[in-house]
């Protein structure tokens, strides 16, 4: 049976989670490092932070996480969610973990009053986009980074 648990409530699964973490740099030719990921772990267990993590778990063992946050959306006045990071272990995909930690972010969002959770991904992450495809829509943005 899958269970969606909070990573403060999953000290246990460090390991586990280092592991997909590092599935989900590796996706986005991301390199990481111990700093990273003491930094985004030391996040996810300090309620003072915003950024908040679960882990899907099948069977005892961790395959998959999702990372978001509160984000404001001053054009409305309101906050929304935003939805930073998706991963599910490659031998897992295909069994609806990804749509389950989407639709337990989504059940954050109702709780909260956040009125819509936005995220993003890479145009050739075509696996995922079937998936965002069916739980969601895309919007007509363009995204843009600045490196000062």
């Amino acid at each position: 049976m899958l269970q969606i648990v909070p990573i403060p409530q999953a000290p246990q699964h460090r390991g586990a989670w280092q592991a997909l973490f590092q599935g989900y740099g590796d996706f986005y030719k991301r390199p990481m490092t111990a700093e990273i990921f003491d930094t985004v772990w030391a996040w996810l267990n300090d309620p003072a932070h915003e950024v908040e993590g679960v882990l899907a778990v099948l069977h005892g063992r961790p395959v998959g996480l999702a990372h978001f946050r509160r984000m404001p959306r001053p054009l409305y006045g309101a906050e929304v969610g935003f939805l930073d990071d998706l991963f599910v272990d490659p031998e897992t995909r295909g069994h609806r973990v990804g749509e389950r930690l989407i639709a337990h972010v989504a059940d954050v969002a109702r709780t909260r009053g956040w009125a819509t959770v936005r995220w993003l991904t890479a145009d050739n992450n075509y696996r995922a986009r079937t998936l965002y495809d069916r739980v969601g829509a895309k919007s007509h943005f363009n995204l843009y980074e600045l490196i000062p």
